[in-house]
């Protein structure tokens, strides 16, 4: 019996996505609740299911479609055993990546075993960059091997380039020109034009203005050296920088609200609590899933949090739920090594505060110049809502929180 595959509910508010790409190739063997397409929302990646064991028998849309929810992505021949051969389903998937031309697979048949599936993004890659992929670890969704875990492998046995496959049905051709310039059109991703969308609508909707300060780190860094053993017995989690400046960040929002607040209509709405956004890296752009109530729990839970988000935002398993909400943005470029920048809001929050990096600098301590470890930190606000007054003394409270930790203790 024929099963169809569609579209499953999305999120609230999510209507429709994009065919990411294909986790599965037609005639390959699939299980209950067996993931066999990746699909891109505006705000995270999901994949959808087959509620079925069975036999893939027809796709009915190709990688960068657009589907509504409810849509039919696929269809699954309940019951049946895969009778397709690895290069048979991998000629099928090839002929729907690549327009319809068909590639030769270079013995891919005996590595693309029932072990190890691999989607036609990465396929391709493998054979570009001429790498085994069985002896490369997938650092995506339950072990499943991603471009990235290809193009790092080819990286590392010192692979200059991809040499691209030769195609079955015309000859190879020549060899470009030495000094021959190259441009390459690549379709943004569903997620990357939300993300364009939303901050140039931030950068016009918006009154953005920012204000900087620096910071000691030396007590942090001390408090972090001196109890982090005994952080990490404890709690089972290491302990970072983000969770002093989360918890800062508490102290100065409930001090100076309008920073937690939020302008709708000709109203301002207000928060007594604080649901914090941190700027997460994904395979696909930045996401921001939300640690919520961060006012009311400690150093320990919010370090959980915000490496739960982490690890499920390099496996593309964060949740629309994950993202939901979202009073105040904490997003650490200091991790890529900016020393300073002028973050951008995320609406309809009001306010972010940017981390830098941390380097050694010469300052002037009671008449004295010293070496200190220094941050920049930043703080982009809607100046509709938020006075240059209220903006310095928020960002001044998280100094002064920061550079004496005791004061996030006695609520001070």
């Amino acid at each position: 019996m024929a099963t169809e595959i569609k579209v499953p509910t999305l999120g609230e508010s999510v209507t429709e996505a994009s065919i990411g790409e294909f986790l599965k190739n037609v005639g390959d063997a699939v299980a209950v609740d067996e993931p066999i397409v990746s699909l891109e929302t505006d705000k995270v990646a999901v994949e959808a299911p087959s509620p079925v064991a069975g036999v893939i028998k027809e796709f009915k849309v190709e990688v960068g479609d657009t589907v509504e929810v409810g849509a039919v992505l696929a269809i699954v021949e309940e019951g049946a055993t895969g009778a397709a051969t690895g290069e048979e389903a991998g000629r099928a998937a090839q002929e729907r990546e690549e327009g319809k031309e068909i590639r030769e697979v270079k013995g891919e048949a005996a590595s693309s075993d029932a072990s190890q599936t691999l989607s036609p993004a990465v396929r391709r890659a493998v054979l570009e960059h001429g790498v085994d992929p069985s002896t490369i670890k997938g650092t995506g969704k339950d072990g499943r091997l991603t471009k990235e875990d290809v193009i790092a492998a080819a990286k590392a046995k010192g692979d200059p380039a991809p040499a691209p496959a030769p195609a079955a049905s015309a000859p190879a051709p020549a060899p470009a020109a030495t000094g021959e310039r190259r441009e390459e059109r690549v379709k943004m991703t569903r997620m990357r034009q939300t993300i364009a969308k939303r901050l140039k609508g931030a950068q016009e909707n918006a009154a953005l203005l920012t204000t900087f300060n620096d910071v000691d780190m030396s007590a942090v860094i001390e408090a972090r050296t001196k109890y982090k053993d005994l952080f990490a017995k404890k709690h089972d989690i290491r302990l970072g920088f983000m969770g002093f400046f989360a918890k800062a960040a508490c102290l100065a929002l409930k001090d100076v609200p309008a920073v937690n607040a939020y302008i709708e209509g000709d109203e301002i709405v207000y928060h007594d609590y604080v649901d914090i956004s941190v700027a997460v890296s994904a395979p696909n752009g930045l996401v921001v899933p939300v640690i919520r109530d961060a006012q009311d729990k400690g150093f320990a839970r919010i370090e959980k949090d915000i490496a739960d988000f982490g690890k499920r935002a390099k496996e593309g398993t964060l949740t629309m739920e994950d993202m939901k909400g979202g009073t105040f943005t904490i997003s650490n470029g200091g991790v890529f090594g900016s020393l300073m920048s002028t973050p951008i809001i995320n609406p309809p929050q009001s306010a972010v505060l940017g981390l830098h990096r941390i380097e050694d600098r010469p300052v002037v301590v009671d008449g004295e110049i010293v070496i200190r470890p220094m941050m920049y930190i930043a703080l982009s606000y809607d100046h509709r809502l938020i006075d240059g007054r209220e903006a310095v003394t928020a960002l001044k409270i998280i100094k002064e929180a920061i550079e004496d930790p005791t004061r996030m203790l006695i609520d001070l």
